[in-house]
């Protein structure tokens, strides 16, 4: 498939069927994730893979979703602020450059016939304390990631997006 068809493909999925995520293509994804572009190719960023029962139980304390507890598997995406470059008036571009990654895992994703949905609305707090992290990172997202429940779901799910003409402006706004 072509990245015009992949992107149209890629949605939020909120129902997982219970099978595992087989290693390779969990690979695959972490190595997507790894080779995404970022400010000074810094690449400030740290992936927490959470499979076993009672760290997705820690996880799913953060996040307390009914369909988030079906996913068989969660990225934890974590921006480094330490490792980010700063623009010279100060701006950081660790959050950036961990949208782009989490973007990058949800796209390999995708296209290796697995669902995935961007969590930034959990309890940033819990999620740091469980999963040890350092002062100086942060969890920006979490992935939960899985086979879709339904057979077809990626193809199904409607995208509401504006038309190009809303969004597109030549030589000036």
């Amino acid at each position: 498939m072509n990245f015009l068809e992949l992107t149209n493909k890629r949605c939020s999925i909120r129902q997982f069927a219970p099978a595992a995520v087989e290693e390779e293509k969990l690979n695959y994804v972490l190595e997507a994730a790894r080779l995404a572009p970022s400010a000074v190719n810094y690449q400030p960023w740290y992936f927490i893979v959470v499979r076993e029962e009672s760290r997705r139980q820690q996880l799913i304390a953060c996040y307390p979703r009914e369909w988030f507890r079906s996913a068989p598997m969660y990225i934890i995406v974590c921006g480094d602020h330490r490792q980010g470059w700063k623009r010279k008036d100060g701006k950081d571009y660790t959050d950036i450059d961990v949208a782009i990654t989490t973007e990058h895992i949800c796209l390999a994703a995708t296209e290796q016939g697995l669902g995935t949905c961007w969590v930034c609305n959990f309890d940033r707090e819990l999620c740091s304390r469980s999963f040890n992290l350092p002062e100086h990172v942060e969890p920006v997202a979490i992935i939960p990631m899985g086979y879709p429940a339904e057979a077809g779901l990626l193809e199904r799910t409607p995208k509401k997006r504006k038309e190009i003409a809303g969004i597109v402006r030549f030589e000036s706004f």
